[in-house]
């Protein structure tokens, strides 16, 4: 069987370019989600994986689309290889698992590392630009959600401060998210020593 995998990052961007190359490449199934590429947790790749029999073969648009990183990609590989399937990229074709041609897993691992390098590349620019705007006075970093006056975190505290409640109690009374929670505890112990 001829199966396809679809992933766009959010809601907002349109998977049918992925969807319309896939079903010219001739998959019979499409596996899709809206999730993150950097997440660990792709319930419609996992089900895709745990699905494949001998002989199948998956199909993507390009590697992006699949793997996260360097590792991720040779995991995978190595995981539908293990099950007597294949992975073919549209984009690039040069990783076609299907031909037992070893230049396929030669240039996956070069083409795998470039594709890391570039990711990498656009953390350290990203860091570099905010640094830079740090320096300039121009960068107020991520707004707070919780501030002093939010209802819900002051409603947290006062529960905090009963000491009847657990955090998770809490944080599921006032729907306020355990880190911030945690992090307004630390920040009102700091702030009285």
């Amino acid at each position: 069987m001829i199966i396809g995998y679809v992933r766009v990052s959010t809601v907002e961007q349109n998977e049918a370019r992925q969807i319309k190359q896939l079903k010219e490449a001739g998959c019979e199934k499409i596996y899709q989600e809206k999730i993150s590429g950097a997440t660990m947790d792709r319930p419609q790749l996992k089900k895709m994986i745990d699905s494949l029999q001998a002989g199948d073969i998956i199909v993507v648009s390009d590697l992006t689309r699949i793997s996260r990183s360097t590792k991720h990609l040779f995991e995978l590989v190595e995981i539908i290889k293990h099950k007597g399937a294949c992975l073919k990229s549209i984009r690039d074709t040069w990783l076609d698992t299907t031909s037992e041609n070893p230049y396929s897993i030669f240039l996956l691992t070069v083409m795998a590392g470039v594709s890391q390098l570039e990711r990498d590349l656009i953390k350290q620019r990203q860091a570099e630009g905010v640094a830079l705007a740090k320096e300039a006075g121009k960068y107020k970093g991520r707004t707070k959600k919780y501030i002093e006056s939010h209802p819900g975190m002051n409603h947290a505290a006062e529960l905090y401060k009963t000491g009847k409640y657990t955090v998770k109690q809490i944080c599921q009374i006032t729907n306020v998210s355990r880190s911030a929670f945690y992090r307004a505890i630390a920040e009102q112990k700091t702030s009285a020593i």
